[in-house]
């Protein structure tokens, strides 16, 4: 799939926003710990994905039901839903100055069609010495996902199913989209969100 993006500044991958506060201590603190001078952009970005992969649950995964969504609260929580992962983990590339932004999939929201979709969120990154963009899922592996960072052949957290409904946007956003950020905003049980209160489409 051919990706765009909706801006043509390289730069505004790079600004700090109210869901994306890299200038919060707590983010600051987080990023002098896993970036050093010596790591290539490719290693900084590998060590940000897996860190938010792994380290920060997804909230369905532990059935907890705070919400969660400026990257400084998802790191101090160590968990939220997909959006609030991505913000976290654009946070921590933006501050090392990698170009980062939000991918969004139309997915089913329990397997089946009859059960209803959700909108799904991931990342873009750029890459300066590739030249290119790739996307990664930072959404938490467990058994039947098993998405991982890398430079060539995409391997996200889901598959598509275009003839079931599901759709991968190709847009890459500079900023989260307004619906998902209006989602998190207007809820506080991220059990209920999740199960009633996603959107189903961009």
């Amino acid at each position: 799939m051919k990706l765009f993006c909706d801006s043509e500044k390289l730069d505004d991958y790079l600004l700090e926003l109210n869901e994306v506060n890299y200038s919060n201590p707590i983010i600051k603190e987080k990023a002098d710990e896993l970036f050093h001078h010596s790591q290539t952009e490719i290693e900084k970005a590998k060590i940000a994905f897996e860190f938010v992969r792994d380290e920060i649950a997804h909230s369905w995964d532990i059935q907890s039901e705070r919400v969660t969504c400026h990257s400084s609260e998802v790191l101090d929580f160590k968990e939220g839903i997909c959006y609030a992962k991505s913000h976290l983990l654009a946070s921590l590339l933006r501050s090392q100055g990698i170009p980062t932004g939000f991918c969004y999939q139309k997915l089913m929201l329990f397997d089946t069609p009859e059960k209803g979709y959700c909108i799904h969120a991931l990342n873009a990154i750029f890459l300066k010495s590739l030249n290119k963009w790739i996307r990664v899922d930072a959404r938490g592996n467990k058994k039947g996902i098993d998405a991982q960072f890398s430079t060539d052949e995409e391997k996200l957290a889901f598959p598509i199913h275009e003839e079931l409904g599901e759709k991968d946007y190709p847009v890459i956003y500079a900023n989260p989209h307004p619906k998902i950020v209006a989602v998190l905003g207007e809820n506080t049980n991220a059990l209920e969100m999740y199960k009633h209160h996603l959107p189903n489409s961009l």
